[in-house]
């Protein structure tokens, strides 16, 4: 039973741990650890028991936010004209972006190079998969490879989140400008 209460407690600190620093991330990409514990309810002992580093704890939440926004984009719809749903995909992928754009800020400073790309794995398939389909019927451009397009969204979104950050646009104003950019740049040319 004590090994069980054991168990229990900690699955506890360490929902708690996540909860806070996704929290606590969201306001200040730079937060220190101590602030997350506090916020949590635990020790920092506690919590570099669990996560021993910064980076760990960062990604654990970065993994948690990219598996629910997985949730979130698994219920778009992407059948149709393929314009239109590239369109819906990145109303949805957007407001994913924009709500956990701190977090992305504290996962580019955090992580090591390119592990932010690779917890985009899925969510880049699904545009990967969009994208093929636009170009077999004629809507997206051929000239360049898929994979550099699916780069170019994923550079015009966290673009975006950028820009918030230093204050040259809005979040209202990003969701039109990201479609516009990139639809633009998915046209096949004349």
């Amino acid at each position: 039973m004590a090994v069980t209460t054991r168990r229990a407690d900690a699955q506890r600190n360490i929902t708690a741990i996540l909860t806070a620093a996704a929290e606590c991330l969201s306001r200040d990409p730079a937060v220190s650890t101590s602030e997350i514990a506090k916020a949590a309810g635990v020790g920092r002992v506690t919590l570099y028991g669990h996560f021993p580093s910064r980076a760990e704890l960062v990604d654990a939440v970065f993994v948690q936010a990219i598996a629910t926004g997985e949730e979130t984009l698994g219920q778009v719809d992407l059948t149709g004209d393929p314009r239109e749903a590239l369109t819906r995909l990145i109303a949805s992928s957007w407001h994913l972006v924009d709500q956990y754009r701190a977090l992305l800020i504290a996962a580019q400073d955090a992580l090591p190079p390119g592990r932010v790309r690779d917890l985009h794995a899925d969510p880049m398939a699904r545009v990967e998969r969009l994208l093929e389909r636009g170009r077999s019927e004629g809507v997206f451009r051929t000239d360049l490879p898929t994979s550099w397009l699916v780069s170019v969204m994923h550079n015009v979104m966290h673009g975006a989140a950028t820009e918030i950050q230093a204050g040259r646009i809005t979040s209202a104003e990003a969701a039109p400008y990201i479609t516009a950019t990139l639809l633009a740049a998915f046209t096949p040319p004349e």
